[in-house]
């Protein structure tokens, strides 16, 4: 065969693979407002710079006449290429070949890829549309799936993992994407679930349907599975590509700068005015985050979760941070089960890529009841203590009002390593609330319980409390905070913070792991 022979044979041989499940196949994925897998690969990466690896990878099961049976590329399109510039890995499950059924040779692609992923030190994103195990491969499905698993866990905290979901994603294929850093869903396209509608109400009886048990806003606001939701593909491609822009190339490296343009000097004159005289009124946290950032740019991942806790990423000056804040707007800004878990797990994953972390506080304390106790919050809400006081990165604190008892430690305190702090002249740091202080101080008690009129012996002691103690000025006076600030001041005195902080250098003592309350 002549050379020019050969390289005819070669195009022809890739065009039939990149035609994957044939037409008929592609139409009716468009049909579903779905995009193939090769052309959502397209939209993530930079045009003209992805390389395909792995194209000719064919299956080898025997089992029920597989041996006749083609499938584009075993199922996923495997490779690398640039997103925003910068080199990334990426694999793309084909829902038009065989339902993107994972098989040995599908998951061995996919398993290349992470490998190469980690040796090149750069993020892999995985494009999930599957119809999960190909079961006529039987345990060597499993296989795959475990050695997927085991590179998740080898990878966490070494390479971003993000996982964008675009179709079904259901038994043992849902932990993969559990195990990475960022999952994407797209509202009413893609689910998530451990065993489906059918299954549920064969065994307990409960009817259930797709979107209600495992849909996109579901895992985005019952479960927290999900930290994002598109409007359909593009949208979460974009997304995605949004937070790669935050993102180091691997933990060795810090994330990348940007020139944005604001001032790092500017005042934001709104904050002295933004908290309210009432003390039970509240304002949106997110007003605060927004003035304060660059260019009122902030990325917010589980949006709709455990709404009472803020997360996301904004730059200060160009240097990405992570920011975490309790959010009054929704139960008072209290900490309760998931905002401790939604919290705890940011700190982790900001330590693991060195973002500097900034915490505005305004928090009555952890969230009373029955359930949160038998749910465990105690065990829940150490990890927010731990979690911070494991984190070595620069950590700066804004107290804004409330700070009280338990969550006053918890969020970002000195005590448990918070480089520096500052507080608003509005900031109540003390142990509780008047109202609560008053019920139990025993001499407070006993004026009541002598007076004329307990009532309005009551309200005289509450204003005597908080002027005595719901100040930022005895927690000054200990040292436990580096200044009191106007709210104007707020983004110059943490921008200078952070510039100062930047080089910090912290180890901790040599051991294999700590044993984390999960």
């Amino acid at each position: 065969m002549k050379v020019s022979e050969k390289l005819e044979n070669l195009k022809k041989r890739e065009a039939k693979i990149k035609e994957m499940g044939g037409q008929a196949r592609i139409e009716k994925q468009h049909a579903k407002g779905k995009l193939t897998a090769r052309e959502r690969l397209d939209l993530l990466f930079d045009e003209g710079t992805f390389r395909e690896i792995d194209m000719f990878v064919k299956h080898r099961s025997t089992n029920f006449g597989m041996e006749k049976v083609e499938i584009s590329s075993d199922g996923v399109i495997t490779g690398h290429g640039k997103v925003n510039g910068r080199p990334v890995f990426a694999y793309s499950q084909d829902f038009t070949s065989r339902g993107g059924s994972l098989g040995e040779k599908h998951a061995a692609k996919i398993t290349k890829v992470m490998d190469l992923a980690m040796k090149a030190g750069v993020p892999i994103v995985g494009i999930n549309d599957s119809g999960g195990a190909r079961v006529e491969e039987g345990i060597d499905s499993l296989k795959g799936y475990g050695d997927i698993f085991f590179r998740n866990s080898r990878a966490s905290g070494v390479i971003p993992q993000i996982s964008i979901i675009m179709g079904p994603c259901a038994g043992g294929a849902v932990y993969s994407p559990a195990m990475t850093d960022f999952i994407f869903m797209v509202d009413k396209k893609s689910y998530m679930f451990i065993t489906g509608p059918s299954v549920i109400e064969t065994v307990t009886g409960e009817k259930t349907t797709f979107e209600e048990l495992g849909g996109a806003m579901t895992h985005n606001s019952k479960s927290g599975v999900s930290h994002f939701a598109g409007k359909d593909d593009e949208d979460a491609i974009h997304q995605v590509k949004v937070l790669l822009s935050y993102l180091p190339n691997n933990n060795m490296e810090d994330p990348p700068k940007y020139n944005n343009g604001d001032d790092p000097a500017r005042l934001c004159p709104e904050l002295d005015t933004i908290i309210p005289d009432n003390s039970k009124a509240g304002y949106d946290m997110k007003t605060v985050i927004q003035s304060v950032v660059d260019n009122g740019e902030f990325f917010e991942p589980h949006e709709y979760y455990a709404q009472n806790a803020i997360i996301g990423f904004a730059r200060m000056n160009g240097r990405p941070v992570g920011i975490i804040a309790n959010q009054p707007m929704f139960l008072a800004g209290c900490l309760d089960i998931n905002a401790s878990d939604k919290i705890s797990r940011f700190i982790r994953f900001c330590d693991a890529f060195n973002f500097p972390i900034i915490t505005f506080v305004d928090v009555p304390g952890y969230l009373p009841g029955c359930d949160q106790e038998w749910n465990g919050v105690i065990r829940h809400g150490a990890k927010l203590l731990w979690s911070y006081s494991e984190a070595t990165v620069p950590k700066l604190t804004v107290t804004t009002k409330k700070s009280y008892g338990g969550a006053y430690i918890a969020m970002s305190s000195i005590h448990l390593g918070a480089d520096m702090l500052f507080a608003w002249p509005s900031a109540e740091i003390a142990v509780m609330g008047a109202q609560g202080a008053v019920n139990i101080v025993s001499s407070y008690r006993k004026q009541m319980k002598a007076a004329d009129d307990p009532e309005a012996k009551r309200q005289e002691l509450i204003k005597e409390y908080e002027t005595a103690f719901n100040t930022p000025y005895i927690a000054a006076e200990r040292g436990y905070l580096d200044a009191v600030i106007r709210p104007s001041e707020t983004r110059l005195r943490l921008i200078d913070a952070l510039e100062t902080m930047v080089t910090k250098k912290e180890a901790l003592p040599p051991k294999k792991h700590g044993n984390i309350p999960v």
